[in-house]
């Protein structure tokens, strides 16, 4: 393959998002997705594609009917994708109110068309812009996100980050920016972790993607402070960078919608 040749995995991913999710078209599934593609989200399986997924996606495309969607980071190895992005739009239901989101997905694929996929969206945030009426800002694409090179993943580096994740919290680490930490918003830590089961993590040079479940007690910072001390369950997922043996940097979107549910 050429320096300037897209990985066919890449290219499904391109398709997903400029024809299927930006152009609004759900034919395109049939030709990206197996018919036993499956959604892991929120504790939630979503599939298969044609009586499940697609129906489901098609309610956040009437609410949001100029939805857009933007790359903001690719990691690819040959045999698994990561996408870090930015769902936006106005929604119907809230008089036309504006909001950007951040997510993550983790992809599996046959070498013919995806197959599944990790993924977590910051809903939480969405909520939040929906009912104050502000607006997140959006962060800058990736350049050339389709043109991402393939990288062997490095089997110490994904070492490195499952070591990082059970080892109980992962807030805190410097360079690392949670949900919509970056956008000055607060994002503390909201569990304190009693156990952590990594459910899909995976590299491409010094990157590691990763999908995670803790459970522990809720230490508040996603609303019901009532609930403080109480059992919990928190879903995250991530692209870090490691460094030296360590994790430097990147970003984690967590599932404080499903935490406040």
């Amino acid at each position: 393959m050429s320096a300037n040749a897209s990985h066919p995995l890449v290219g499904l991913i391109r398709r997903y998002v400029l024809d299927y999710l930006a152009c609004g078209d759900p034919a395109v599934c049939a030709e990206i997705m197996d018919p036993n593609y499956m959604l892991y989200m929120g504790g939630h399986e979503l599939g298969p594609r044609d009586t499940v997924y697609v129906p489901a996606v098609a309610k956040q495309m009437e609410q949001f009917p100029g939805l857009c969607m933007t790359a903001h980071e690719v990691l690819c190895n040959g045999d698994r994708l990561a996408l870090r992005f930015s769902q936006h739009g106005a929604s119907q239901r809230h008089d036309g109110r504006r909001a950007a989101w951040s997510g993550i997905g983790l992809y599996f694929w046959d070498s013919t068309r995806l197959t599944a996929n990790w993924a977590l969206e910051d809903y939480y945030a969405r909520r939040r812009q929906l009912a104050d009426g502000t607006t997140n800002r959006l962060e800058p694409p990736a350049v050339a996100p389709w043109d991402e090179p393939v990288v062997a993943p490095d089997p110490a580096a994904e070492e490195t980050v499952r070591a990082w994740l059970l080892a109980g919290s992962i807030h805190g680490t410097a360079g690392v920016d949670f949900d919509d930490e970056w956008d000055d918003q607060p994002c503390g830590p909201l569990v304190e972790v009693v156990d952590t089961v990594v459910d899909d993590l995976f590299g491409a040079g010094d990157r590691v993607a990763f999908h995670m479940t803790q459970t522990g007690r809720y230490l508040g910072g996603a609303g019901k402070s009532e609930r403080e001390g109480s059992p919990a369950t928190l879903r995250s997922a991530g692209i870090v960078r490691v460094a030296d043996g360590q994790v430097t940097g990147g970003r984690v979107v967590r599932d404080r919608s499903g935490l406040f549910a």
